[in-house]
């Protein structure tokens, strides 16, 4: 499925679109009504697959997401890049590259979407296809609002009735207005997609996909019935269940097992060279070896756990590269921790790097602990979904478990998955620890204490350039 749909993403962006690097700019996909497109199913999936596409480039996904993890207690920017130093260090301003190139690639993505949600009604076609394609393109604009709303806090919604008028220089919507328009999109995506595909359309986001979110989702806005009711359509089926061992999640060969909700798929050879594995393999194995664990982190990890090794690769480490043999990792393999992220690595028969390893975004791990916390924060207990966790982990069970166990397992759990600042943030939110206290902590020389300012620094700001070019319409984010 992996080359079928970026192929024809291809295809779809060749034939029909251009694309521009701002919003205020962008093409308004939905209103490409030409003979030559639009014309069948066929042309529907097609347009469905190239909603995916932008999400996959380094400014999507790839890479500078997990830039804005780099601001948690988890790890080193590693890299050489001045804005990505001020990104972790809270001195970035509304001119940082990163904060301007993640919100023109994740508007891409919902005029893409909205192009389907106007023209897949109007085409003959498989009935069962294009609810299907539809429930993609929900899922992905209500993906892309939810991060939207986690990086920027207020942004303009563009719906189809938008791209219809082609009004695109809007004001921004408030916190809860663009996690509404998420928690509808993800509902409605829920309602059209299958539970799951057959080997051939592995990838595409699921009705899970659409529960695991909602469940996230219910617990930043601390929804607790909503949460654990979302979250039993994914725990309550076998579809989604957790592999079998941690490290499938991570490995070519079982990267797309029923635990993976939504990842992002690789290939290489049909999709970009700068791929999550890219920047976080060390370039002792052929990366660029950014977004590097530190000791802090190591640390946390319970002894026997084996998602340690699993997760990271620690001084005298053997590591099998194919027809290469084994290498033992060093610590002057890497930048600077002496650490790396193994997740996100895994080689060839010849013992190159493989492009081809894919990113998980959801799985029903997170779940399970989102479940665990809503439980416990509601006032009940959580200690089933936890321990179910921690079962696989081969690790003992917990008894009346409390928040702190909640902390400590999805720091372990979901190491390096673009999970724990935010993660900080929503408990600071709650009084469950202060955050600026937290990050004063000096965590060795490869975190050192640092400055955030509270409530400034729960959002990033809008990207100058964008808010300049609205004419007054698109406002800054407070204190920038």
């Amino acid at each position: 499925m992996k080359k079928i749909h970026i192929l024809a993403g291809w295809i779809f962006l060749v034939t029909v679109t251009s694309c521009n690097d701002d919003l205020l700019e962008s093409t308004p996909y939905g209103q490409v009504t030409s003979q030559q497109y639009w014309r069948n199913g066929d042309d529907v999936i097609a347009a469905t697959n190239a909603i995916y596409a932008p999400l996959l480039n380094e400014d999507g996904f790839a890479h500078t997401e997990y830039t804005f993890d780099n601001c948690s207690d988890d790890m080193n920017r590693a890299g050489d890049h001045s804005d990505e130093t001020a990104l972790e260090m809270f001195t970035f301003d509304a001119s940082n590259s990163h904060i301007l190139a993640t919100w023109s690639t994740k508007y891409e993505v919902v005029s893409r979407a909205n192009a389907v949600l106007i023209n897949a009604p109007k085409v003959t076609m498989d009935d069962a296809l294009r609810n299907r394609s539809m429930g993609e393109a929900y899922f992905l604009r209500g993906f892309i609002y939810w991060r939207l709303s986690l990086i920027y806090g207020e942004v303009p919604i563009l719906t189809e009735e938008d791209a219809l008028a082609q009004s695109y220089n809007k004001p921004k919507a408030t916190v809860a207005e663009v996690r509404a328009q998420a928690e509808a999109d993800f509902q409605k995506a829920a309602t059209l997609l299958p539970v799951s595909y057959d080997d051939t359309q592995s990838g595409r986001v699921t009705q899970g996909s659409a529960y695991g979110f909602l469940t996230k989702l219910y617990v930043y806005e601390e929804n607790w019935a909503k949460a654990i009711e979302a979250s039993t359509k994914v725990i309550g089926n076998a579809a989604y269940k957790l592999a079998d061992s941690y490290n499938e999640n991570f490995a070519l060969t079982t990267e797309n097992n029923p635990e993976i909700l939504f990842s992002l798929q690789y290939e290489t050879g049909w999709t970009t060279d700068n791929s999550p594995t890219f920047y976080h393999t060390p370039q002792a194995f052929g990366g660029w070896g950014f977004h590097e664990p530190i000791d802090d982190l190591v640390q946390e990890f319970e002894k026997g756990d084996p998602r340690r090794s699993y997760s990271i690769y620690s001084p005298g480490d053997k590591v099998v590269r194919g027809s290469q043999g084994t290498t033992t990792f060093t610590a002057d393999m890497t930048r600077v921790t002496g650490y790396a992220f193994r997740k996100y690595t895994d080689f060839t028969e010849s013992g190159d790097m493989s492009q081809s390893l894919n990113a998980p975004f959801l799985r029903s791990s997170d779940v399970y602990l989102l479940a665990a916390e809503a439980k416990i924060r509601s006032g009940a207990n959580g200690d089933a979904e936890l321990n179910i966790v921690r079962k696989r982990a081969g690790l003992t069970a917990k008894t009346g478990a409390k928040m702190a166990d909640i902390m400590h397992e999805r720091r372990v759990e979901l190491a390096g998955e673009n999970e724990r600042h935010q993660d900080l943030m929503r408990w600071d939110k709650a009084g469950l620890l202060d955050i600026a206290a937290h990050y004063k902590i000096a965590r060795g020389p490869y975190k050192p204490s640092r400055n955030f300012v509270k409530p400034k620094h729960y959002y990033f700001p809008l990207p100058q350039r964008e808010v300049d070019l609205s004419n007054g319409i698109l406002k800054q984010n407070s204190n920038y």
